[in-house]
């Protein structure tokens, strides 16, 4: 299964921008509920059938499971495609994950930025860690439902596993900086490319990066993905 390119770029505050992803593939958009995913087709091309399949699925299900366990609040429904799966993919326009990486997703729900970034990337390994399974019992069945592969979920705090390194621990608005990068730490592999801690967060990070004592580059969301929805957003890097 291929990848898609990234039609939009944005730059990080510091350090070297990042090069952008290039794959080979034909655009469907034979299916009508493909429709409801134009928002993503504007900013990547080049999905796989077997992909926009994948994602087309995605907004039903959720809403579905929403019904019996709620991982997404209601009001973000009608948004669905905008604020949860093009959010989490904004990790896959500036970093690229290589076929067998492991990657774990810190806090991660119902599945995001996980379930999203292994469409994308169907080739690395997806490890999905929450503290709440029912959580963790939609991101599985969501990706049962989709013929996903590469993901795996484990009920547990970060800090509850030991013997298992991963090249990547990414998150998306789940604690302050400082405990992300202390619960991520111990957990990653060094010397991979990319490495570190990789999240997506949200309003003034002045004083949680400065608390952190971590030196993060920063991308603001917003010149990545010009949409409204994404101003005062950003996509963080630690590495290590």
């Amino acid at each position: 299964m291929g990848r898609c390119r990234v039609l939009n770029c944005g730059h990080p505050f510091e350090a070297n921008n990042s090069l952008f992803i290039t794959h080979h593939s034909s655009l469907i958009t034979h299916c009508s509920s493909i429709l409801t995913m134009e928002i993503l087709k504007k900013y990547f091309a080049d999905f796989t059938e077997a992909q926009l399949l994948q994602l087309a699925a995605l907004k039903d299900l959720y809403g579905e499971w929403n019904e019996k366990i709620n991982v997404i609040s209601r009001k973000d429904i009608d948004n669905f495609y905008e604020h949860h799966v093009l959010h989490s993919l904004a990790i896959a326009t500036q970093f690229e994950f290589a076929a067998g990486m492991q990657v774990m997703d810190l806090g991660s729900g119902g599945g995001f930025p996980g379930i999203p970034l292994a469409i994308f990337f169907p080739g690395t390994q997806f490890h999905l860690v929450d503290s709440i399974n029912k959580k963790l019992k939609v991101a599985n069945e969501v990706a049962a439902a989709i013929g996903l592969q590469n993901i795996s979920t484990q009920h547990c705090r970060a800090e509850e596993i030991k013997n298992r390194k991963f090249d990547v621990v990414v998150s998306r608005a789940v604690a302050p900086l400082k405990d992300l990068w202390i619960w991520s730490k111990p957990l990653l592999k060094k010397g991979t490319k990319p490495s570190g801690l990789i999240c997506l967060k949200g309003g003034d990070l002045t004083r949680e990066i400065y608390e952190s004592n971590c030196k993060p580059r920063i991308w603001e969301v917003e010149k990545i993905f010009e949409e409204p929805f994404f101003k005062d957003k950003f996509l963080l890097q630690v590495a290590i």
